[in-house]
């Protein structure tokens, strides 16, 4: 056999890390909350297109001048489209912010093509619906591998994704970074990635059960992660090439998305092996767990 990484044998240190991460996450999601953009806050939202490709600061700087330091823009599409998105119930918000560009940019003309307003109850729709998807979501996630492996697969699973999903929730909330519908639809596909990435370890230790009959749990787990550990390396850095390109060339409008699932899969692949495979070690998991019950037969009490 191949050279067996010891990956449990840093488990308690891995441990340590992971409460660390887990705790000062979850302190600033309580302390902080999160930075809801104006899909859940409500707000308008104003498409401006410019007859020469836009620079974003000095746009900025100009709603500055204009009285609307709190302006938010990004890049739409071409390099001529901005978005512009600005809290305001005002419906003649987009019309007032346009005036106010071309007064004080009078030397770079520009279309309005678009205003859009969403209501603050709509935006709490959205937020609350987001995340009874996103529980839903888990939910589903401990019954399928539950129910295609064993119950402590299935609180491993759960608990690693729970993970990724604060995990990837503190950073937004640490560094006030934008949450809008675009980062929830990340976060939903980091579920999706991590437990694919789990289930793949998992399947493995299952199978290695089978074939190594006298081998410990621990040992187990360090030559199924081993094995897996090319396909594991192979997924995720081509994943994470992918993101890393978005990030740099897909615009500030897919920033977030983009910065959210890199932060997730990272995430995701560490928790594979040091939650989901720790927990299993937690909970005891031995042969007789994946042994089928045995069903007797009813006794045939006819004459």
């Amino acid at each position: 056999m191949k050279r067996v990484i010891n990956f449990m044998g840093i488990r308690h240190v891995a441990f340590a890390l992971t409460l660390l991460l887990t705790l000062a996450s979850l302190a600033s999601l309580a302390i902080k909350g999160l930075n809801f953009g104006l899909d859940f806050t409500g707000g308008t939202l104003i498409e401006l297109s410019y007859e020469q490709p836009a620079q974003l600061d000095k746009v900025r700087a100009r709603l500055e001048q204009a009285g609307y330091p709190e302006a938010v823009v990004q890049s739409f599409g071409a390099s001529t489209d901005v978005l512009v998105r600005l809290q305001g119930e005002d419906p003649q918000l987009g019309n007032q912010l346009a005036e106010g560009l071309r007064k004080v940019g009078a030397d770079t003309p520009f279309t309005l093509k678009r205003v859009e307003f969403v209501g603050p109850q709509v935006g709490e729709e959205l937020r609350d619906q987001g995340g009874l998807g996103m529980l839903l979501a888990l939910g589903g996630i401990m019954v399928y591998v539950a129910f295609r492996f064993q119950w402590k697969f299935g609180v491993g699973a759960i608990v690693s994704l729970i993970h990724d999903v604060i995990v990837t929730l503190g950073v937004f909330s640490f560094f006030e970074i934008p949450f809008d519908l675009t980062v929830l639809a990340a976060v939903l596909a980091i579920i999706g990635y991590s437990l694919n990435d789990t289930i793949v370890v998992f399947d493995r230790i299952r199978e290695n059960f089978r074939l190594l009959r006298k081998t410990e749990l621990i040992d187990n787990i360090n030559i199924s992660t081993t094995q897996t550990l090319l396909r594991t390396m192979a997924t995720s850095l081509s994943t994470l090439l992918a993101i890393w390109a978005l990030m740099l060339f897909a615009g500030e409008s897919l920033w977030g998305f983009s910065l959210a699932l890199f932060i997730g899969v990272g995430a995701g692949t560490y928790s594979s092996v040091y939650i989901a495979s720790i927990l299993l070690i937690w909970l005891k998991l031995d042969r007789e767990d994946l042994i089928p019950p045995v069903v007797e037969d009813a006794a045939d009490e006819r004459p």
